[in-house]
């Protein structure tokens, strides 16, 4: 049956009294409708939204969909909503990565197929793994394939201080995920996801995790959720089964990250320059990737160039390459460079990036050996 999943939604509302949910849904299958070509349904639906009794008693009229939940306390917003449209966000990932989430993206676009068929899938997704490779942008790009707003969970307002508040917060944050057509989203899961026979936690946010598995188990079996973390081995066990799907987000290999570098950058790269790129590229995150690309486009409009050279490049690699040791002498920053990246640095380049000598530079590298 067509729109199954939009009708058994609004029948629950009413079921429940929840006029939020059964307006949002009303809203969304009259959308359907009208997209279908069949106008005539869709603006009796639109017809009987407006004449509603029950709507006009909500304050001055307001459009419930817009209404995010608040903390009781700080009246800070619990969530931000985001819309992106298809198309819209690049993402950048293996075959493995993506075949899995295509297959999560298609399950939940065949929803009505599979109500009619018995088959049960409970629409929850969680990513984890290393800062920086792209775990937020796969939440908007799934957003914007399914055409739903992305509800973002705001940490800082849903843990709250007061005893007793942030279950509270999770419980209005679940109600308004769970009456509208949206994806809900918690970053930084492991911020109330944690171990709970972790010793060093007070009782209360261990009480926030059984809320929180509350909450997750009176989700609509519609309802989706996605969640992310860089810090998995923190999550309680139980977290992990209320979750139909999980990937593990990894660093990028050399084809995503010429891939990510052709996008990124947006002036001229021959094909050389792309490989050296790329191949001194393979142990950043995405974010890292970007960072380096931006600052490269700023300073070649800012030098008028109109094609990137290999001491610009090198110049910004450096950069990362040693944040770890930005405060030590030039001469502990050129043996580094040296010993790790030998192959990428020659004397020559060094000189440039550092504004000294190829003699100093062989000076300094001789000295007590190259691996010193």
């Amino acid at each position: 049956m067509e729109y199954l999943p939009e009708i058994l939604k609004i029948v629950n509302g009413a079921l429940n009294a929840d006029i939020e949910k059964v307006v949002n849904y009303t809203e969304l299958l009259s959308e359907k409708l009208e997209a279908e070509g069949d106008k005539s349904a869709s603006s009796k639906l639109k017809k009987a939204i407006l004449n509603s009794k029950s709507l006009k008693l909500l304050p001055n009229g307001a459009n419930i969909r817009d209404i995010l939940p608040v903390d009781s306390e700080s009246k800070s917003s619990l969530a931000e909503k985001e819309f992106f449209q298809k198309g819209e966000v690049d993402i950048f990932f293996d075959e493995f990565i993506m075949e899995k989430v295509q297959n999560f993206i298609k399950y939940i676009k065949s929803n009505d197929l599979l109500l009619e068929k018995g088959v049960e899938f409970i629409p929850s997704l969680l990513l984890y793994g290393l800062p920086g490779c792209g775990k937020s942008e796969l939440a908007k790009y799934i957003a914007s394939e399914l055409e739903l707003p992305l509800v973002t969970a705001r940490l800082d307002s849903l843990i709250s201080s007061y005893l007793g508040s942030t279950s509270k917060n999770l419980r209005e944050l679940f109600n308004y995920a769970n009456s509208r057509p949206c994806i809900l989203f918690l970053d930084e899961f492991d911020a109330i996801a944690k171990l709970r026979d972790d010793q060093n936690e007070l009782g209360e946010l261990k009480r926030i995790v059984v809320s929180l598995l509350q909450n997750i188990d009176m989700l609509d079996k519609q309802t989706i959720l996605l969640a992310a973390t860089n810090h998995q081995h923190l999550l309680d066990p139980a977290i992990w089964r209320r979750f139909t799907y999980k990937i593990e987000i990894i660093k990028p290999n050399q084809l995503i990250v010429s891939k990510m570098i052709k996008s990124f950058i947006n002036f001229d790269i021959d094909n050389k320059m792309l490989q050296l790129y790329a191949n001194s590229c393979t142990s950043l995150s995405g974010a890292e990737i970007k960072e380096i690309c931006n600052e490269i486009n700023r300073q070649m409009v800012l030098q008028d160039k109109k094609i990137l050279n290999k001491t610009m490049l090198l110049n910004e690699l450096s950069k990362i390459h040693l944040q770890d040791i930005i405060e030590n002498p030039i001469e502990d920053k050129i043996k580094y460079l040296k010993q790790h990246y030998d192959k990428l640095y020659t004397y020559r380049d060094l000189s440039k990036i550092f504004g000294v000598s190829t003699g100093y530079i062989s000076k300094i590298i001789n000295q007590g050996g190259k691996n010193e």
